[in-house]
């Protein structure tokens, strides 16, 4: 009888300025994944506030073969560091999810159920179904997420609800295959992630999350990331023209 192999789950956490964050996350990590085999790859970009000798602290507590840090010299963006945390993973599923608290790890038995039971390729958290919503945003920064969505939604039609969430389970040969071509950079780039997902007709479902704003430190979304975002929007159009 041949021995079912059980599933890895790799949880990638790309890093910058997030000492004070990074060890409770750590923790409720493994709060809430008791029963499951992971690794945390969390991949520094080269923090000057003393992130990596947390990190390197955490690991007398947890074990370096439990949370692995891969630095790099300096910030080089979001989806380079998913990149490189790729290039170190042992699981056969990839998580991708921020290290400021506003992915909240509890969620993460719902996207395992939900892949478990529906053999999805990308499980994919929601902010904008039943269930689901946001924390700590004023109405603004609310009305232009909410907008940025419903604009990508009503031109690209990629048949999920939030576009530009980072917080999903991916298949680690599917993130592969789709991170290979992606071109954009910062906000834009969980949207083309998800469109090309699509467009590839990898089976895609949804949880619903709560997005909490980021418990310590700043924000890093401003005016320039909204141009960013109508800029990617341009180019995801004329790519799904071609």
């Amino acid at each position: 009888m041949v021995k079912e192999k059980k599933n890895k789950y790799s949880i990638i956490v790309p890093t910058y300025n997030e000492r004070l964050n990074i060890a409770l996350i750590v923790y409720l990590i493994f709060k809430h994944l008791r029963d499951v085999d992971f690794e945390i790859v969390i991949v520094d970009d080269g923090s000057p506030d003393g992130t990596q000798e947390v990190v390197k602290q955490l690991h007398q507590v947890y074990g370096e073969d439990r949370i692995l840090l891969r630095p790099r010299a300096k910030k080089l963006g979001l989806g380079t560091a998913y990149i490189h945390g790729l290039k170190h993973v042992s699981g056969n599923f990839v998580v991708i999810m921020d290290a400021d608290l506003s992915h909240h790890p509890k969620y993460l038995p719902s996207f395992i159920k939900k892949q478990l039971e529906t053999g999805a390729s990308i499980v994919t958290g929601t902010r904008y179904v039943k269930g689901g919503g946001v924390h700590g945003w004023n109405l603004m920064r609310k009305l232009t997420s909410r907008g940025a969505n419903v604009l990508a939604q009503t031109l690209l039609w990629p048949g999920v609800s939030d576009l530009t969430g980072s917080f999903r389970l991916y298949k680690k040969s599917v993130l592969e295959d789709i991170i290979s071509s992606v071109v954009s950079k910062g906000y834009v780039f969980q949207m083309e992630m998800i469109v090309r997902a699509s467009r590839k007709g990898y089976h895609i479902e949804e949880v619903p999350i709560t997005f909490v704003d980021r418990v310590f430190g700043s924000s890093k979304l401003g005016g320039s990331e909204i141009v960013e975002y109508l800029k990617g929007l341009a180019y995801l159009l004329v790519l799904d023209s071609n």
